[in-house]
């Protein structure tokens, strides 16, 4: 199967900082962008990386808890997905990320970084993990990953 071209933005939504990651056009391989402190992670900042990178979507990963249920970070993960359909006019998917930040973690771990040292990265890696974990869902499957995120209307 393949995957719908085009650029995507994955997204780690966290409560001090938010991880980005981006594909390739042909929707193969994500890629560490950034991370950005939550509080300038905002309308204007997705924009512009949505514009920088020629995104045709963004990819937010939804933290369910194991038993897949609902926490605290699954609300706020929903406002923010919400937030970027809202503004940005373009497709938002949330999808699950169970265990991304904690696989991060292990990865940078693994490769003998320290996790105090790391954290700006372990979020870029984890917006790579929900990234690639979504494209590779769409491939096997044959249809887009998660849910769709539709605009209230509102601004």
């Amino acid at each position: 199967m393949t995957v719908r071209p085009g650029v995507r933005l994955g997204v780690d939504v966290g409560k001090a900082r938010v991880g980005v990651a981006v594909c390739d056009r042909d929707g193969m391989l994500a890629t560490p962008v950034a991370t950005l402190a939550r509080v300038d992670a905002d309308e204007r900042s997705f924009r512009i990386l949505s514009e920088e990178y020629g995104a045709i979507e963004i990819v937010v990963g939804l933290p369910l808890s194991l038993n897949g249920g609902d926490t605290a970070s699954t609300t706020d993960a929903r406002d923010f997905a919400s937030m970027l359909a809202n503004a940005l006019g373009m497709p938002v998917r949330l999808v699950d990320e169970r265990l991304s930040t904690v696989s991060a973690q292990r990865a940078l771990r693994d490769s003998g970084r320290r996790t105090k040292e790391s954290r700006a990265v372990i979020d870029q890696v984890a917006a790579v993990i929900i990234l690639q974990n979504a494209l590779d869902s769409e491939r096997s499957a044959g249809r887009p990953p998660g849910t769709l995120v539709e605009p209230d209307g509102g601004s």
